[in-house]
């Protein structure tokens, strides 16, 4: 009745499921980063990991929509950088129990002790340290969201601007809980890694189809959208 296109919709909902499976993990990343750090200093390393990722980011984001846009091989270097994403995000998603309660613990400031310093097992560090690490994180963190949402954004510029500002939002304000939603919750993150993947397997096609012609896929495939010259 109102015109709404189903492939922006679909791409839209793709690129949402993809923002909140990556903000728990960035959370749980900075969190792993910032756990040797007093309270006063984790939670300027934790904003100095928001800030990195949101600059880098946007200018991933600027990067990729030229890139992306020339099709053809590109399409399929983006493909590929997607399933190394995948395969992160599976070792991920295997990461030891500990490591997570760590990582919630230094979010939620729950391993510092009433005279401020750190209870929990991680190793002490400086700020630099700390920050160093989670700058060297958000470089490919950031790189991994711009691909995907890029990826199932499928030329839609609105779903694909809409899903870096969101991921930013998250990252700033609820990155936490969802990372705890995550981890409660573990099917959601492979729900995202399946969806990632398909979109993998999508760019990979289209990009392959505009140097020779592949048969139409339904639901994944189709190949006016990249082939016709």
């Amino acid at each position: 009745m109102f015109g709404i296109d189903s492939s922006f919709l679909s791409s839209l909902l793709q690129v949402i499921f993809i923002d909140l499976v990556l903000a728990g993990d960035n959370a749980v990343v900075i969190g792993l980063a910032a756990a040797g750090l007093a309270s006063d200093l984790r939670r300027k390393a934790i904003l100095i990991g928001i800030l990195a990722a949101t600059g880098l980011r946007i200018i991933f984001a600027l990067i990729t929509i030229e890139l992306l846009s020339l099709g053809g091989g590109l399409l399929v270097a983006g493909g590929a950088l997607l399933f190394w994403v995948c395969w992160k995000m599976y070792r991920e998603l295997s990461v030891s129990h500990q490591d997570e309660v760590e990582a919630h613990e230094a979010l939620d400031n729950a391993d510092i002790n009433a005279d401020g310093r750190v209870a929990g097992k991680a190793p002490k560090k400086t700020l630099r340290q700390a920050v160093t690490q989670i700058v060297i994180a958000d470089v490919s963190m950031s790189l991994d969201n711009v691909l995907a949402v890029a990826g199932a954004a499928q030329h839609h510029i609105e779903a694909m601007v809409f899903g870096l500002a969101l991921s930013v939002v998250l990252m700033g304000v609820a990155a936490s809980f969802i990372a705890r939603l995550l981890h409660k919750f573990r099917w959601i993150a492979w729900v995202g890694l399946l969806i990632i993947l398909f979109v993998a397997v999508r760019m990979l096609l289209e990009g392959v189809g505009s140097f020779v012609a592949i048969p139409e896929i339904p639901f994944l495939y189709t190949p006016h959208v990249a082939a016709a010259h």
